[in-house]
């Protein structure tokens, strides 16, 4: 017996072989068949979309090359109004010791190295304790205690800096004279270049003091979000491997965010080169280089802030512009060598952080 091959009728209600999709375009059938169920077919953007991008993107640029337009013009007009100096004195400016408006002899060395003594006291003093106190902020302190101290601890960086001079001048420098300074000069050590001369009060001493203070919140914020933002498998794999706590964190999480630590010591470098009113006002403005604390000194910014709206001659208004260019190049030169030792410390650590 033959059996017959039955043919099923077409059925008009399946999508794929109805008599109203056999003239569709391939194209859209292959999109519907590639849409997931329930979705709507990605749309096709719109000119106005690619418009609006390349918008965006020349508004941004142009905000970003105008902060470069802004530092390179502040660099041209100071050098111009610098020029008369710099022909004068020539390189000899930076190594001259001599500070004399009337005679017209003018010497930056003594103000570069009140500037520089100064900020490095600084930060030996403030990033020991800076560093610890995130420390324990990250790493030690009950969640109670660590809001309160971030608090604080945040809220001296918004003490404006004339408040920090006053109470310096008020405060800290009576105290320094009378239970650091004279006890100092009257002992053995006073014999030492490093202690020698009269206890003023106002000294290099006082002003490292008072720029430690006033960076000690940089440094405390900056390594304490660095060292939260160390992964917990850091800990977790060095306390696995039998290390105590103190280990863990030396030799795992410290190490692992030493890029951002020294970030954080070069933005603070960075406002101790610059700031003006908490130095002018402890350093004791003597245009003098003294490897002694004891001693009073002179900063960049203190001898702009003391003379400039007092200079009258034409040579000493551009002797003064000068010191802002070597301001300039001191902070450029300081930002280029922290870049390199962060390029340095990604290199030895393989690019990671």
């Amino acid at each position: 017996m033959r059996l017959r091959r039955r043919t099923l009728p077409d059925r008009p209600d399946r999508p794929d072989q109805g008599p109203a999709n056999q003239d569709a375009d391939p194209g859209t059938l292959m999109a519907a068949l590639d849409t997931p169920t329930g979705q709507a077919a990605p749309r096709r953007r719109s000119p106005s979309h690619g418009l609006g991008d390349a918008l965006f993107m020349r508004v941004t640029q142009a905000f970003a090359l105008s902060v470069l337009a802004v530092v390179l013009l502040a660099f041209l007009t100071t050098g111009f109004n610098a020029w008369p100096a710099l022909v004068k004195f020539g390189p000899g400016f930076l190594t001259g010791t001599t500070w004399d408006p009337v005679a017209d002899k003018f010497g930056a060395w003594p103000f570069v190295w009140g500037t520089l003594y100064s900020s490095l006291l600084a930060l030996l003093l403030a990033v020991p304790v800076g560093v610890g106190t995130a420390v324990f902020l990250a790493e030690l302190s009950p969640r109670w205690l660590s809001g309160p101290i971030s608090f604080l601890v945040e809220l001296l960086a918004a003490v404006p800096s004339v408040v920090y001079g006053l109470w310096g001048v008020l405060v800290m420098v009576p105290w320094l004279r009378e239970h650091v300074q004279v006890p100092l000069s009257g002992s053995p050590l006073g014999q030492a270049p490093l202690f020698a001369g009269a206890p003023y009060g106002v000294s290099i001493m006082a002003a490292g003091v008072i720029l430690a203070i006033m960076i000690l919140p940089i440094i405390t914020a900056v390594s304490r979000d660095v060292l939260r933002a160390v992964p917990a498998d850091q800990r977790q794999a060095s306390l696995a491997l039998g290390s105590t706590r103190w280990e863990a964190i030396w030799q795992a999480v410290l190490p692992f965010g030493r890029v951002g630590l020294i970030g954080g010591v070069v933005l603070a470098l960075g406002r101790a080169l610059g700031e003006t009113m908490a130095v002018t006002m402890v350093i004791g403005n003597r245009p003098e280089a003294s490897v002694s604390l004891l001693n009073p000194g002179y900063s960049l910014a203190s001898v702009l802030a003391n003379e400039f709206a007092e200079a009258t001659g034409a040579l000493h208004r551009a002797a003064l512009q000068e010191i802002t260019l070597v301001l300039f190049f001191i902070t450029f030169l300081v930002n280029g060598l922290a870049r390199w030792m962060v390029w340095r410390v990604m290199v030895q650590t393989g690019g990671r952080r």
